[in-house]
């Protein structure tokens, strides 16, 4: 049947057939992406006595691995990893000391995410700020130079990621006054956090955080910011009012299907087939592959190559009238914005 002819809640019914985790295969995913990073650590630290570029570069490649180990995380806090959610949820807890990242705080802040995406009576937790152009227009010359300032390549993706995972991750944001569980996660996890730095450093100095570290944390957090960037922010993605705005349909249509290479694929571990993800969230990220091979229409729907997405940090303003997002310079040349 053609992707046309069916809506987003009755993919929900086909999808259910996919939701079941194997046990024995997330463990297995989980031993390919731990095992190497642990390796490249190991060798990196080895490297650093013959050369400082060495080791760099393999902290480098280890961001690749880091991203991995972030969407196993993902897939715990979506509980889409194991049938057994106390395991799962302790192996959150301990890929998040790795991936900087309170388990509690991002499952829920997450979860809030999946539940408002798209809603534009809904935003400010868990996405990338997205103004409508009516709303750029009624701002003040200093706050639209601020979200211009935002919305700028080298702060969406260069300081952006460093700050989020190294320095806003150290607190509960946007759950500072839920409850005690989310300052336990965040202060937990900078706990542990503070005890692996503290031994780096106890055992090699300063050296293995600032060559090894600190770039592993930087590149896999700057490549999880572009990829979550992309899965959301193209042209012909969906933003709505809250009277109009219905849950699964701005799941399906407003995620893309960012169409990655191998091993690119296996480093964001399927995470470009977003649009399945988002519908249907507790389907293991080692399944997602077999949903579009199943499913031809959703293995064309909202595809997102590559070249394509270079193309998406051009765009920064909600046209509610078209239903597209815009650059500044095309939302100034058509409505004066």
């Amino acid at each position: 049947m053609p992707y046309t002819l069916r809506s987003a809640r009755e993919w929900l019914t086909i999808l259910a057939r996919y939701r079941e985790p194997s046990t024995k295969r997330s463990l297995l995913e989980l031993a390919a992406t731990l095992v190497p990073f642990c390796a490249l650590w190991v060798l990196a630290s080895m490297a650093l006595s013959v050369s400082h570029w060495l080791a760099l570069a393999l902290a480098i490649l280890n961001g690749g691995f880091l991203v991995r180990v972030f969407v196993i995380q993902h897939d715990c806090g979506h509980g889409a990893f194991l049938k057994n959610r106390q395991a799962q949820d302790w192996i959150g807890r301990v890929l998040g000391v790795m991936t900087l990242t309170p388990y509690a705080v991002w499952r829920r802040t997450h979860s809030i995410h999946h539940a408002q995406h798209g809603n534009l009576d809904q935003r400010g937790i868990g996405d990338v700020l997205t103004l409508t152009i009516e709303e750029y227009r009624a701002r003040s010359p200093f706050w639209r130079l601020m979200y211009r300032l935002y919305r700028h390549p080298v702060v969406l993706f260069v300081l952006g990621p460093s700050y989020l995972f190294i320095l806003q991750n150290r607190l509960p944001f946007g759950l500072m006054k839920s409850g005690w569980r989310y300052w336990t996660s965040a202060m937990g996890t900078n706990a542990m956090i503070g005890i692996a730095i503290g031994l780096l450093v106890w055992f090699g100095g300063f050296l293995p955080v600032l060559v090894i570290f600190l770039p592993t944390s930087i590149i896999g957090a700057t490549i999880g910011v572009w990829l979550f960037y992309v899965q959301h922010q193209f042209e012909e993605t969906h933003w709505s009012k809250g009277e109009d705005w219905q849950l699964h349909d701005a799941a399906l249509e407003g995620s893309s299907h960012y169409i990655l290479p191998q091993p690119l694929r296996w480093f964001s571990g399927n995470i470009g087939i977003h649009h399945v993800h988002h519908l249907y969230s507790r389907i293991p990220f080692y399944r997602l592959p077999e949903v579009i091979r199943d499913h031809r229409a959703l293995a064309e729907a909202q595809r997102l190559t590559i070249r394509e997405s270079l193309h998406t940090v051009n765009l920064h303003l909600w046209d509610v009238t078209e239903g597209k997002l815009m650059s500044f310079r095309e939302a100034r040349v058509r409505y004066g914005a």
